[in-house]
């Protein structure tokens, strides 16, 4: 498609509406009196020149304002769904995600998981939306800024009279142009800060053109932030797990690939006097009975020495000592653990004696590690134990059989054989807390309770953030963006010298009505009439017809 040339001799790109440098309207109109869209200063916008190819309608999709908006909803609405139920990161990591979701929220939590919403963040179609609002975003900036920017580049002082007619403040004044005082015009515009140029005797008076930047400044911004988010799902970048640990526990750290390992020594709670301190926290200590004052782990860092073979133990040389508070972490290399949760006396071994119900006898004692349990104990003499089965969180399922809700040993329950040399085909004992059933017979002998060791856990989150950087940035140029186009405005006086009068024309991107104070304070005492604002003139001339009617 050929370019336009201007009779004033500048070439323009094809589509342009207004000449960038004189502005004169380059289409047909049958509107001539109608004012000038100044929006883009009429420049050729791609979007709206080239629709014949395959590239053409991919650019002039994403450019469109409302596809941006209608992609921004739709994310936020995705964005919900993924906060009706806990993600999977945040579950505990001592049951399958489907046995957790559809445990504890039926048949709802089920297909929230077969829909993928468990992991929604991460998923493809989500990771597809934020692309598109960036591609959006680019091309949306490029199709309007660069028109805009060569437009405001290459506009000359003396504008096409019709440029100046069809502005909204508009006017010509009727003291001749000997009359004017122009000094006393340029000084004036000087003290409001605009930079003025002349050519031929006319002038172009501009200020704040960069305010015309702002919208695309935060476009900018935006576009750095959604790549930050991005980068949280490219490996490394990005580290949000937890750890439960037990004391006494040595376990590896996440994210460090085995490089180290954390020994949990002692958990410590510490809940405020309900006496000393009654009178800051009277209202929690009364409904709560207790409010947690601090909590910490004292740990034990551990680095791993070599390699080691497949299987072998790991040879540790500790690190250091410390203690893990919240907002407290303990620091690893780019890595941070922070003390997020505890929990107290959680069953860590159960013992049980084997008894002969009428006599009392007993035959020996097991104890059973709630987290690894042994299949068989011998307890001698022909004597032995062996664990059938064995639900750590017990309950009955639909069916009415035995089950558990998750691995964690909140509620252990066992079904035990006992084999005696006079019973060498074993009898079979369900013991759960405080209950015992015998489904088969009356058995002759029982696993008697005989006591419960507990151990407190810590929850740590393990964190690394290499993308915060990039976010950081994102905001702060988004934010520069908001200022630069809320406290400042793009406005031009033009003053041209027609058949021994003087125009003047005048346009701002906003606040018209400050526009207008400032040009009269600019005219005031120079010879000059304040223009007309054009736009209130006709709604005048329209509400005086439809009275006369």
């Amino acid at each position: 498609m050929k370019d336009v040339k201007c009779e004033c001799g500048h070439v323009n790109p094809h589509g342009t509406v207004l000449c960038e440098s004189c502005g004169k309207v380059l289409v047909d109109s049958k509107t001539d009196e109608k004012l000038l869209d100044m929006r883009y200063e009429g420049s050729a916008r791609r979007s709206q020149t080239y629709k014949k190819t395959l590239v053409d309608k991919v650019w002039n999709f994403f450019s469109s304002v409302t596809v941006g908006v209608w992609l921004i909803v739709i994310t936020l609405l995705a964005s919900i769904i993924g906060t009706i139920l806990p993600q999977e990161m945040y579950i505990p990591k001592t049951v399958t995600p489907l046995e957790h979701y559809e445990t504890e929220y039926g048949w709802f939590g089920k297909l929230y998981y077969e829909l993928g919403f468990h992991n929604l963040y991460s998923s493809w179609w989500y990771l597809l939306l934020i692309a598109s609002i960036g591609v959006s975003l680019v091309i949306c900036s490029l199709d309007r800024v660069i028109p805009l920017y060569r437009s405001l580049k290459n506009q000359r002082v003396t504008r096409h009279e019709g440029f100046l007619k069809r502005q909204r403040l508009f006017g010509i004044s009727e003291e001749p142009v000997y009359k004017v005082d122009f000094n006393e015009l340029k000084n004036r515009l000087k003290l409001k800060r605009y930079h003025i140029r002349e050519e031929d005797g006319n002038i172009l008076a501009e200020k704040n053109r960069f305010s015309r930047w702002g919208p695309y400044v935060n476009h900018i911004g935006l576009i750095i932030f959604l790549i930050g988010g991005m980068l949280r799902f490219v490996p490394g970048m990005y580290v949000d797990e937890t750890l439960w640990i037990r004391e006494g526990e040595t376990k590896p750290i996440p994210a460090t690939k085995g490089q180290y390992y954390l020994e949990h020594n002692q958990f410590i709670v510490e809940l405020y006097d309900k006496e000393k301190d009654r009178e800051v926290f009277e209202q929690a200590l009364t409904k709560a009975g207790g409010v947690v004052k601090t909590y910490q782990a004292n740990v034990t860092l551990y680095e791993k020495k070599g390699n080691q073979v497949a299987g072998e133990e790991p040879e540790l040389e500790k690190v250091r000592d410390q203690e893990i508070r919240v907002n407290e972490p303990l620091k690893i290399d780019d890595l941070a653990l922070y003390q997020v949760d505890y929990k107290l006396n959680e069953f860590h071994k159960m013992s049980f004696a084997m008894e002969n119900k009428e006599t009392g006898e007993e035959f020996g004692d097991i104890v059973v590690d709630l987290y690894n349990p042994e299949e068989f104990y011998d307890l001698g003499n022909g004597y032995s134990v062996e664990v059938k089965s064995y639900f750590p969180d017990f309950t009955f399922n639909e069916d009415g059989e035995p089950a558990t809700k998750s691995k964690v040993p909140n509620n252990p329950a066992f079904i035990f054989e006992m084999k005696a040399p006079n019973k060498p085909d074993g009898e079979i004992s369900f013991v759960a807390i405080q209950e015992t059933i015998e489904p088969l017979t009356d058995n002759e002998y029982k696993m008697a309770f005989r006591g419960v060791d507990t151990k407190n856990v810590t929850g740590l989150t393990v964190r690394k953030d290499h993308t915060l950087w990039t976010m950081g940035i994102g905001g702060i140029i988004f934010m520069i963006g908001v200022v630069q186009g809320a406290y400042w405005n793009h406005r031009r006086i033009w003053i041209r010298k027609m058949d021994d009068k003087v125009w003047v024309a005048s346009h701002t991107n906003k606040n018209w009505h400050g526009m207008k104070r400032e040009l009269e304070w600019i005219l005031e005492d120079t010879g000059l009439d304040v223009p007309k604002d054009q736009i209130e003139d006709e709604a005048k001339k329209e509400a005086k017809g439809e009275n006369h009617g």
